[in-house]
């Protein structure tokens, strides 16, 4: 039962290659199959958690190691979009740079104050996630994308904010950190309360 949480975690590497797998393939349905795919994926992040903390065995280097996969996995996804739909990135190139360099800049800032990458698992970062969701899905279905995917930008570049400002605030690293508000607290030295299913 132990070793569910780290079969779900990793699982989404292999979910992750299989997308890119199925696109170089140029497989017949590649969206309804990779779409049930990523779906999975999702559903292991959401679950991974919920079950190492309701078997009492979540730990920083889960949580580290969940949101390193999590990088992975949609990474992998997006470069099998991008395969089926090259047009669709190319139009939103500027775009999408920005959207990247500020996922990159969030784990620069955090190396360099504390050695270690981001797992904030913020509220947000949630949030901004199944938006991703619907935005590749839709992506996927149609190789276009306009208003999911002005939302998932803008909403993306503030979370990214967010977690940059939590960063910025914490004295020491800590994972699953909800908000900023939360991070005030840390760092005055008081308790903070967690959801006991999505916040460590």
């Amino acid at each position: 039962m132990k070793n569910i949480p780290l079969i779900l975690i990793y699982s989404r590497l292999f979910i992750g290659f299989g997308i890119i797998i199925l696109s170089v393939l140029h497989i017949d349905h590649y969206a309804f199959l990779s779409i049930s795919l990523l779906t999975i994926g999702l559903l292991t992040d959401v679950f991974d958690g919920i079950i190492a903390r309701k078997l009492n065995i979540s730990s920083e280097k889960l949580r580290r190691l969940d949101s390193g996969i999590d990088q992975v996995f949609f990474i992998s996804v997006a470069i099998s979009t991008y395969i089926q739909c090259p047009n669709f990135f190319k139009l939103n190139l500027m775009k999408l740079i920005v959207l990247f360099s500020a996922e990159a800049l969030i784990y620069l800032v955090s190396y360099i104050k504390f050695k270690k990458e981001i797992a904030t698992h913020s509220i947000g970062a949630k949030i901004w996630t199944l938006i991703l969701f619907a935005t590749l899905v839709e992506i996927m279905v149609h190789c276009k994308s306009v208003v999911l995917f002005e939302l998932c930008l803008w909403i993306g570049l503030l979370t990214r904010l967010e977690i940059l400002a939590i960063i910025l605030i914490l004295k020491k690293w800590t994972n699953d950190v909800p908000t900023i508000y939360h991070a005030i607290r840390l760092r005055q030295g008081k308790e903070i309360k967690r959801n006991k299913l999505f916040n460590g």
